[in-house]
């Protein structure tokens, strides 16, 4: 029997001529300690409603979730500490657990409610809701076990938030690595996430854009501590390629776009490059994305392959020698039976699809209903594959703040919709506003909702899997609460959406007559997903924007290929996310990606390029300052998440009206000038 060994602390050091650095885990694969206990369960399934909820409202309400990682396990921490025997890696099960409900709330609250949108519900449907959410879900988790091997081994990838989890988790458990800097990061960034979502008196952004006859001019820039900090924990390489993106669609997509579509005289020129960026710049944003994803997919085969058969062999080897044989880090769930979890949740997706293929407004029946329903079945797996990876792999390169789940569930909702309309073609007219084309409308948004829901937790599960990598978790253990938190979650959101929609209304669709408009929830990405859908089938979509994009992306792989030769890397999907993304979302991230290379510069200028402990400290140090950042700012993104829901309104708790947008525009860039002049200070200055 092998005898436990102490604990380790995690680090990184170079193995390979190329730089490339071996991993040991904090709490090192020898030891056993207590994960999945009952207090941590019943705490993770709170949690998990809780932080739901909170999403599922801000989700609604402005298009966009907190990451609920982090919050999770700071909470986890506090009340786990009231128990005599609790540990990290119990922590980070609670976190894992709890992050699947605000991920699965993403998917969900970004494309069922488009359902209500284009009149194909009148209300949402409990068990149809949460038999989608649950079996995406689960289909998201499932295919981390392949994934995880590939992702997680591709030092490339640096997963910000991941990284952030797992600094938070190891400083809560060894006060000698740093915890002083976490803490300040973290009172750093929620000071400045209050005073910007909360009270307003710091713009989240600022942009200012200028008009000459037709010629539009100008620029963007966000405030997001969160956003600076994860940029920061990505590095140059990647804030390069968002620049990039960035200035393709910004500066030069904007002007030129301008004059192709003139706007009505008298449309305020803010709300000029706001609706090009929105109707057609991030349609060139898409089809970068869909060339840059494939891909990416192609260069992941071989290598998902040897996972694959890697996965395999574990288990041969498990049932010839036991467990002893396989390291308790590398234990997934076993791959067998990953494939038949997967082949027993084929049945009840079809017989969800196959129900509302029965509709009779459709008019089908026999053969074409079963293609139909069949082509929905086999869309939820090949399609879900490919979206995992490619959020996965997001995940890894920035995040799970810049998450591409929007874009890849727009990529997802093309592709569906022209595979469904061939097949009624023959049968109906997709045309106007039928209530054959609402019926298509819906069959398609159904399909796609299960896809985002694959989409939005493998986007999170490779996360909490690269948290678990740090501190030294069990995979397999963390991949069965990703499942309960799911299971919870998807059987919570019906309710909370459905009490949304009574309580408020969704964009423009009121459940009762008389109710406030200004109260109304926009749902702006669901409203995005019911105007494409219905533009597909009323022949409304912007084919030479999403044709731009893909010579674009095949540009960029040209040059990819050459300056690969030269020791440069210019990543498409990097290039897409800076043209999709706005402004606000990007723009802080490469700050925090330059602000990262300057102070590794001057590191190296103060202490002589051979010195590698102070270069490695000056690593750790901006590291935990970085993942404080991201951490405060979204624990006070779910903090502020309560009088927000309470009060109906995100301007709940403003203390600035909106006549002060400048003022408070340029107290964020004074701001953002001194958070960034004291981390350089603070990283750089320290005592041996």
């Amino acid at each position: 029997m092998t005898q436990p060994t102490a604990p380790t602390g995690y680090q990184e050091t170079p193995t390979t001529a190329q730089g490339t650095a071996q991993t040991e885990p904090f709490i090192a694969a020898g030891t056993s300690l207590p994960e999945i206990t009952i207090k941590g369960t019943i705490l993770a399934i709170i949690l998990t409603i809780v932080l739901a909820a909170a999403n599922a409202f801000l989700g609604l309400k402005v298009g966009l979730t907190v990451a609920a990682s982090i919050p999770a396990a700071v909470i986890s921490m506090g009340v786990l500490r009231l128990f005599r025997h609790s540990n990290v890696l119990e922590n980070n099960i609670v976190q894992t657990c709890a992050s699947a409900g605000e991920a699965l709330t993403a998917g969900i609250s970004f494309t069922m409610p488009a359902l209500i949108v284009i009149h194909f519900w009148d209300h949402f449907n409990y068990w149809s809701t949460a038999i989608i959410a649950m079996t995406g879900g689960i289909i998201g988790v499932l295919f981390s076990v392949p994934l995880r091997r590939v992702l997680l081994s591709d030092r490339s990838l640096r997963f910000p938030e991941g990284t952030a989890i797992g600094k938070v988790l190891m400083a809560s458990a060894d006060r000698n690595m740093g915890l002083d800097n976490l803490m300040w990061g973290g009172i750093i960034g929620a000071v400045i996430s209050l005073c910007q979502t909360g009270f307003k008196l710091f713009a989240d952004s600022l942009q200012a854009w200028f008009q000459a006859g037709s010629t539009v001019l100008g620029a963007g820039i966000g405030f997001s501590p969160a956003l600076i900090g994860a940029g920061y924990i990505v590095g140059i390489n990647v804030a390069m390629s968002l620049l990039s993106g960035v200035v393709l669609g910004w500066i030069v997509g904007v002007p030129i776009l301008a004059h192709l579509y003139p706007a009505a005289p008298g449309t305020p020129v803010n709300d000029i490059a706001m609706g090009l960026w929105s109707n057609h710049i991030r349609y060139i944003g898409i089809g970068v994305m869909v060339v840059g994803g494939l891909w990416a997919i192609g260069s992941m085969f071989k290598p998902l392959m040897k996972g694959i058969a890697a996965s395999f062999a574990s288990v041969r080897l498990v049932k010839l020698h036991g467990d002893a044989h396989v390291p308790r880090t590398e234990h997934d769930l076993p791959i067998t039976t990953v494939f038949w979890a997967l082949l027993v949740l084929l049945c009840p997706i079809y017989f969800v699809l196959y129900h509302f293929t029965d509709s009779a407004s459709l008019g089908i029946a026999g053969l074409t209903q079963q293609v139909l329903t069949w082509s929905g079945v086999v869309l939820a797996i090949v399609l879900g594959f490919i979206v995992a990876a490619i959020c996965g792999y997001f995940a890894g390169l920035v995040g799970s703040s810049a998450s591409p789940v929007s874009s890849m569930t727009l990529i997802s909702l093309i592709i569906t919709s022209f595979i469904v309309a061939p097949i009624l073609g023959p049968h109906m007219t997709l045309s106007g506003t039928s209530t054959q084309a609402i019926s298509a409308a819906g069959i398609v948004v159904i399909m796609t909702a299960i896809i985002a829901a694959t989409g939005s937790i493998a986007n999170d599960t490779f996360q909490d899997l690269k948290a678990g990598q740090m501190v030294g978790a069990t995979p397999w253990r963390q991949q069965a609460m990703l499942i309960l938190g799911v299971t919870v979650a998807s059987l919570v959101i019906p309710l909370i959406l459905e009490l949304l929609f009574e309580a408020y209304g969704l964009s423009g669709v009121m459940p009762r007559p008389g109710m406030d408009p200004n109260q109304m929830l926009l749902a702006p990405q669901a409203g995005m997903i019911a105007t494409v859908v219905q533009g597909i089938f009323t022949h409304h979509v912007e084919w030479r924007m999403l044709g731009t994009g893909i010579v674009i992306a095949l540009l960029g792989l040209i040059c990819d290929h050459f300056a690969k030769k030269r020791g440069f890397r210019v990543p498409v999907l990097g290039i897409g996310m800076g043209i999709y993304l706005p402004v606000s979302t990007s723009t802080p991230m490469i700050l925090g990606g330059i602000l990262s290379y300057l102070i590794e510069h001057a590191g190296k200028r103060r202490h002589g390029a051979a010195s590698h402990h102070h270069h490695h400290r000056i690593e750790q140090r901006g590291l935990l300052l970085a993942s404080g950042l991201v951490a405060g700012a979204a624990i006070m993104g779910v903090i502020l998440a309560v009088p927000f829901a309470l009060k109906g309104s995100s301007t709940a708790l403003a203390l600035v009206s909106d006549a002060h947008t400048m003022s408070t525009g340029v107290a964020s860039i004074l701001v953002t000038l001194l958070l960034c002049l004291w981390i350089r200070k603070r990283v750089l200055s320290y005592h041996e």
